[in-house]
Order: C-alpha cells, then structure tokens, then sequence
C-alpha cells in the first residue's frame, strides 16, 4: 500500500504560532483518539513542550468507544512518565470535561488565580475533539465542531473566568509520518483529509486489523462467517451480503469500505483499539530493522523543524 501524508500549508504557520504560545502557558493539554494514543500524537507536541519544561495532561478521549483493557494500558504507560498526566475521558460527557480544568491545577498549583491565571493550551491532531472541549470547558460555543479535519484554523484565546485562560490551536499534523501504519490508522480514524488518501486501501488496512485483533466483534457486527477472510475480501463480503452493487452488476467495493470504516468511527463495530504500547514498540522495532544506519551526521529533517521553532525563546513563564 501507498504510504499516507498529509500536511497542509496552514499547519505549518499554525505550528510556528503555537511554539510561540508555548512560552506564556503553564500546562499543555494534549488531546489524542484513545483508540491509537501514540499515533494520534504530534511528535512535534511533545519536544516543544518539553524544550518549555512545561507539564502536560493528556487526554484520551472517545474512550467510550475504545477497548477499555487498551486503555487501561495506555494509562499506566503515560502515567509513568514525568511531568505527564493521562486521564481517559469521552467529550460527549459535560462531566468529563468538567474536571479539565482540576486536572490541570494539580499540575501547576500555584497559578489559578486572578493575579497568577492558569494559562492552559490545547494542542493536537485534527479531529480529536479540540474545539468541543474549548466549547465545553468555556460552556458556550466559541469554535467550530465538524466531522471533517482541519476545522479549526487559527489559535484562539478565551477566558474561562478571571484566574483561568485557555487556547485552542488548529489540529497539527507533522511533515512527515514515519510508520506507514500510523498513516492507516489516522485515515481509519478520519483524522487525516479524505483528499490525501484512497478510502478502499483504508478500509482494506482496518479490515485486516480488525479481523487479527477483534474477529468475534466483526463476525457479529456483519453476520458472516470471517475465516479465511483478509481486508479485500471483507469489504467484498460485505457489499455482497447487503447487495451492493453499480450499474452493470459489478460489486460497489466503494459503499462497502465507507460502511466499514463508519462502523468503526462511530463505535458501531464495538470497542476497538488500534494499538497497544506493546504493538506500537513491535512496529517500530520492525520499522528499525528494515531502515540502512546513516553513515553521517547529517539532522533529522524532522528534528530541524522543531529545533527552528523553539531556539529562540519568546518569553519567560
């Protein structure tokens, strides 16, 4: 399969802008899909937040439709590292939302006051769940929602109340997407554009997935019996068995894999989860094996883009 990118040219002011921002906000909340944790988060995120030494709470949301044993994983995972906090968290609930704001002064417990307000950023990938959780957390709508990326555009910074200030900034992807299967995970996921990928090869790559890592749940959800079946010939069975088909008798493989890949975006399929702290280090280990050693010193392309966006501080906390 072909690899997946996606960077648009208004992601990369909107990266400059927030590693400017970064420098007058106390804690970062970062907000990934609790069905792929590590690869829903934006590298990039992560080393500007930690050239500011600032604290980060990181919420998992729409783990109500997640594996909840994954997820439990993935909290003892991030749990473990300094100067993190992960709570998983669905924004279709107010109550989860509700307790943000908490969370993040028991990171920074010496600001949340008039004099010292609790500067708090929200940062991540397109179609997360940002702009609902600015919504939420404000209790009126100030950003625009949409099943689509990229809805947001452009930071925004808006008082909670007097000791609490928050800023919402466009979903970031980064240059370039390292592991092929993050690519497929984030298009499964719907947070990479529709224009940047083919959806019959996503609906192939969460076939396979979905068929190795929860068979009992599709079998249920399509009806059919599933062995010997890959992703190419689930989506087939599936337009089969719900008689799609185009003009001329030919199977509509289209319909299908969009109804695959709706399932498991709205949860219908059951609780899934793309990956696991153990299954994203296989990858990467393969990922490892199967790349030549540089025999220069030659930088990242990657690590020189966010070393060019935070070397030069902006301010002081």
């Amino acid at each position: 399969m072909p690899s997946i990118q996606w960077f648009p040219g208004h992601m990369n002011s909107g990266r400059k802008k927030a590693a400017e921002n970064m420098a007058i906000t106390d804690v970062l909340i970062e907000v990934v899909d609790a069905r792929l944790p590590a690869a829903s988060s934006n590298p990039l995120i992560d080393e500007l937040r930690k050239f500011r030494q600032r604290p980060c709470l990181k919420l998992l949301n729409k783990a109500d439709i997640a594996d909840p044993a994954a997820t439990k994983v993935w909290l003892d995972h991030y749990n473990g590292i300094p100067g993190l906090k992960a709570m998983a968290v669905s924004f279709k609930k107010q109550s989860d939302m509700a307790k943000v704001v908490g969370w993040c002064r028991s990171l920074a417990p010496t600001r949340g006051s008039p004099d010292k307000q609790l500067r708090m950023m929200i940062m991540g990938i397109p179609n997360v769940g940002k702009s609902t959780l600015m919504n939420g957390l404000l209790g009126r709508k100030v950003a625009a929602v949409g099943d689509e990326p990229a809805v947001t555009k452009s930071v925004q910074r808006l008082e909670i109340d007097n000791s609490h200030v928050v800023l919402d900034t466009p979903g970031l992807m980064w240059p370039k997407i390292e592991l092929e299967s993050d690519g497929y995970m984030l298009a499964a996921s719907h947070a990479i554009g529709t224009n940047a990928v083919l959806e019959d090869e996503v609906a192939y790559f969460l076939g396979n997935l979905l068929l190795k890592r929860y068979p009992g749940l599709v079998a249920s959800r399509y009806g059919f019996d599933i062995a010997g079946l890959d992703g190419v010939s689930l989506v087939e069975k599936i337009a089969t068995k719900r008689a799609w088909r185009k003009k001329g008798g030919a199977l509509d493989i289209e319909k299908a894999a969009m109804a695959l890949l709706k399932d498991y975006r709205t949860g219908v399929t059951g609780n899934i989860s793309l990956e696991t702290p153990q299954s994203r280090e296989a990858m990467i280990a393969e990922k490892r094996a199967a790349v030549p050693v540089k025999d220069d010193n030659s930088p990242d392309p990657q690590e020189e883009i966010v070393l060019d966006d935070v070397k030069k501080p902006r301010g002081k906390k």
